[in-house]
């Protein structure tokens, strides 16, 4: 498991919570509230660090009425959490990509591990930058000459520019050197870059690897902690890295967020672009309870139901700084469980 992540343990009694009381009134949420006074039990959960504050603000309301639950959230990245998940260790696991259809889904098939696949929140990769660069807008090809396979040796924009132009791209970053401070490989983030960067096709392209690449450049400064790498864009007018949109929202003023070229000119994350899929880093963010688990323990059944009424879904999403899902998504990831556990 990585280290360097926060464990919590949640506690009943946070401030935030009469604040969220006062706002949903008695109900308990926007859809009504499934958790019961009176429960007892311990839920564990792990894996992803972007989907992990979701986990943490949905935990800290359902300990209001049922503070005799011992709830456990850590996020050491997706891939140490399904891990953990395939090997029954944890009750729910946060991911911020799908399972993998090989290994992972194997592995639980292989431990007899049920699971639903629950989509919860939307996000947007952010590529940033220190406030001090000039770096504005990559293209696809510019990500590629920076984070690609081919890319180990380059430490400025002038040699990536060179590779940007040899896969198509107009490579015309203004100059400066590179520090390269990403997720490592044990991070849904990670994941979730290469494949929404265009990068693989780009690989197969230029004849660097015969199928799609799964690896970015080797080499540089990895971490599983966001905040590790946004400290790494404060500390140097030459970092570039990326993280979650609502970790680089929170960076505040010495970071600065790159927009993104696809090919339909220069997009910004926002919430507004994330949300109608126009930024090209867009993503889903999922957890994935143990269905058996939750079919012999009350409280974790009741915790899942209550992460997916309005509190969970939309107000400790929006809490958090990520972007909640459609009304119809939210309809489909509540008849997903339903079905599951019916």
């Amino acid at each position: 498991m990585a280290k360097g992540k926060r464990r919590v343990r949640m506690l009943a009694g946070v401030a935030v919570l009469a604040l969220v009381s006062a706002a949903c009134g008695d109900d308990g949420g926007a859809n009504g509230d499934p958790s019961a006074a009176g429960l007892t039990g311990s839920i564990s959960i792990s894996g992803s660090s972007t989907v992990e504050p979701i986990s943490v603000a949905v935990a800290e309301l359902f300990n209001e009425p049922n503070p005799d639950v011992d709830i456990t959230v850590e996020g050491p990245g997706t891939g140490d959490g399904f891990e953990l998940f395939c090997q029954g260790e944890i009750d729910i696991a946060d991911a911020s990509r799908v399972i993998d259809e090989e290994d992972e889904v194997l592995a639980c098939e292989e431990a007899g591990i049920e699971y639903v696949e629950l989509e919860v929140a939307l996000d947007g990769i952010t590529v940033m930058v220190n406030s001090a660069s000039s770096i504005e807008c990559l293209s696809t090809a510019d990500l590629y000459a920076i984070f690609g396979p081919e890319s180990e040796h380059i430490n400025s924009t002038t040699d990536a520019n060179a590779l940007s132009r040899e896969v198509g791209g107009e490579g015309t970053m203004p100059s400066q050197d590179l520090e390269v401070t990403a997720p490592g490989e044990e991070s849904g983030t990670y994941d979730a870059f290469i494949e929404l960067s265009g990068i693989p096709d780009l690989a197969v392209e230029h004849g660097v690897a015969e199928e799609d690449s799964e690896a970015l450049r080797p080499g540089y400064q990895s971490s599983p902690n966001d905040n590790v790498i946004i400290q790494a864009m404060e500390g140097s007018p030459n970092a570039i890295g990326f993280v979650g949109f609502a970790f680089a929202e929170e960076a505040g003023d010495a970071i600065k967020e790159v927009g993104i070229d696809a090919g339909d000119g220069c997009i910004t994350p926002t919430a507004e672009t994330i949300a109608d899929g126009s930024y090209p880093l867009s993503r889903s963010l999922f957890i994935y309870p143990n269905v058996q688990t939750a079919g012999e323990e009350e409280a974790v059944k009741a915790f899942v139901d209550y992460y997916l009424t309005g509190d969970g879904l939309v107000l400790a999403v929006e809490q958090k700084g990520y972007i909640p899902l459609p009304t119809e998504r939210q309809d489909a990831t509540r008849s997903a469980w339903e079905s599951a556990v019916s």
